[in-house]
């Protein structure tokens, strides 16, 4: 089945996703240079099926001085499950990191939640830790593992199943934080050269970011089921984790 074009809101997804959409897109207006990421008509908002359940998917995309992508996406399968992905991918030249995170969520409850900022260096900035050492730690009463690829991700990631309302307020206070963060480091950061060292190193990490997350192959069945494995496989490498352009 091919994708057709879905309208471009959402309603009525979990609090939890709503409410972090909200705190993305906040933040999002106070980063330099912020302006729409392009995007094709027909990536923007899909419909579709899955197991005779109608799925609407809604890509919001930017970018902005320091990171070359800001991608949103909110999707709803039947009645039952809400999605919200969302990964700031850095230039290259910055030493910044790439911000992620990940909600599932039924009537039920969110199932799973994530956040991470994944170094693109040897470690975070320390401008970036010093912040985040600064933060209160919440401790939850279900902690998830991180799946076997996730060698990606770094001591910060947090993936967890709340298990009340209290600590899905905890989990977004801590990614609202993270994202002051993000916003005050990214306006003093100096851009290195684009055949600097540093740039090299950071693209190639970056590089191995976005395979890694392709291996997770729970996403690539989704989109194969609900639309044709060249469909899929367009969303992925193009959307969803398309590699950092080649330094020039």
């Amino acid at each position: 089945m091919h994708p057709l074009l879905a309208s471009s809101e959402i309603k009525d997804l979990h609090p939890l996703i709503n409410d972090l959409a909200t705190c993305i897109r906040y933040h999002w207006g106070f980063l330099p240079k912020l302006e729409p990421f392009p995007i094709a008509p027909q990536l923007e908002s899909i419909s579709g099926q899955l197991d005779g359940e109608a799925l609407f998917i809604r890509n919001e995309l930017y970018s902005c001085q320091g990171f070359r992508k800001l991608h949103l996406e909110t999707a709803r399968l039947g009645r039952g499950l809400d999605i919200l992905h969302c990964v700031f991918f850095p230039d290259p030249c910055f030493n910044l990191p790439i911000f992620g995170t990940d909600i599932v969520a039924s009537p039920a409850g969110v199932s799973a939640a994530i956040f991470d900022l994944s170094p693109t260096d040897i470690q975070l900035p320390d401008l970036i830790t010093q912040y985040v050492d600064a933060f209160p730690t919440f401790e939850y009463e279900y902690p998830r593992v991180l799946p076997s690829w996730g060698t990606i991700f770094s001591p910060l990631a947090r993936f967890i199943r709340p298990s009340n309302t209290i600590e899905e307020s905890q989990f977004l206070d801590e990614i609202n934080q993270l994202l002051i963060t993000i916003n005050k480091n990214v306006r003093g950061i100096t851009k290195d050269s684009i055949n600097s060292t540093a740039t090299i190193n950071r693209h190639q990490l970056q590089l191995f970011y976005c395979m890694q997350q392709k291996r997770n192959d729970k996403t690539r069945r989704v989109l194969e089921k609900a639309f044709t494995p060249a469909w899929a496989d367009l969303y992925i490498e193009e959307l969803l984790f398309d590699n950092p352009l080649p330094l020039a």
